[in-house]
């Protein structure tokens, strides 16, 4: 099957983007990255689950050294709605000093990555960097907050693939999509 099939996702989404736009845009904001972080060696937190597909293919356009780890917080519990936020498992690298870059799956309405964010710089990181896959185009993001870095801007509709999930399922499908009606 190609890197390019909807795995017979076309009867219930619809697709916003393929997995060769999503790549490039990848490729285009690891570009980024590179050019405004400094060239020091970089923590990269990936935000488990969604944010898994994005930062493994962000991680080999990296040009520093780059130490991997993750941390685990979700609002959504493999529901189709936001609810309260729940730690699953904190970040297990040290991050004392340390220039991070915490990549997400998805901008949303910004809850948990705000709060990640926010505790990771009260356990002492230097600077926190984040890195989103996809931000959702409305206006319910927080007006303080914003990720610095975003590779595609996808429509306020419920979207899936690649890392995101719908209803626990389909983190896998290549591309991003869109659930029809939702």
């Amino acid at each position: 099957m190609s890197q390019n099939s909807t795995h017979g996702l076309g009867e219930f989404a619809d697709t916003i983007f393929s997995f060769d736009q999503v790549s490039a845009a990848i490729t285009v904001l690891a570009e980024e990255i590179n050019t405004r972080l400094p060239s020091e060696p970089l923590l990269v937190l990936c935000l488990l689950n969604g944010g898994l597909v994005f930062t493994g293919q962000l991680l080999p356009h990296l040009t520093r050294p780059v130490e991997l780890s993750y941390v685990h917080a979700t609002r959504y519990h493999n529901n189709v709605a936001g609810a309260e936020l729940r730690w699953i498992s904190p970040q297990h690298a040290d991050i004392q000093g340390k220039t991070i870059l915490l990549c997400d799956d998805i901008f949303d309405e910004g809850k948990t990555l705000h709060a990640v964010y926010q505790q990771l710089l009260q356990q002492g990181a230097r600077s926190v960097h984040c890195a989103v896959m996809t931000t959702k185009d409305h206006a319910r993001k927080p007006a303080d907050f914003r990720p610095e870095f975003s590779a595609l801007t996808v429509p306020d509709r419920y979207v899936f693939g690649m890392g995101m999930d719908y209803s626990g399922l389909w983190r896998n499908a290549p591309g991003v999509f869109a659930v029809k009606g939702m």
